[in-house]
């Protein structure tokens, strides 16, 4: 999980929208109805593949240099950044039940100050990993 950032290659569509492409990345491309639109789906789609690969254990490329990318007429070069920590928080947020083991005069001082266990277990794991 980590923030990255790529180039992508926009090649601009004759109804005004954008064809997008990242070239270093297996499976990533997109396309927007205009520049604004182009943009954000370009993030969204590096932030999928990037999650894949990260879920599966694939090492992820290095970004290529801009100077090693071929372009064809018209074709332009633009850098797309994401965060896959964020992503994953918005995507993938299901809940998992955990078994864990705490002692019983403990147990029971939580439920008399009437404790919600998971939102306790969910601070206290940020704060030990350190993410927001």
């Amino acid at each position: 999980m980590a923030k990255y950032a790529y180039p992508a290659i926009f090649t601009p569509e004759e109804d005004g929208g954008y064809s997008i492409l990242f070239p270093d990345l297996e499976g990533c491309y997109t396309c927007g109805d205009d520049m604004a639109d182009g943009l954000m789906m370009a993030e969204d789609a590096l932030a999928l593949v990037l999650y894949g690969y990260e879920s599966e254990g694939r090492r992820i490329p290095n970004p290529s240099a801009v100077k090693d990318i071929s372009l064809k007429e018209g074709e332009f070069v633009n850098f797309i950044a994401c965060d896959t920590l964020a992503y994953r928080k918005m995507y993938n947020n299901k809940s998992v039940k955990k078994t864990l083991t705490i002692p019983e005069w403990l147990n029971e001082a939580a439920i008399e100050a009437n404790v919600n266990f998971s939102q306790v277990l969910q601070e206290a794991l940020k704060a030990q990993l350190r993410i927001g």
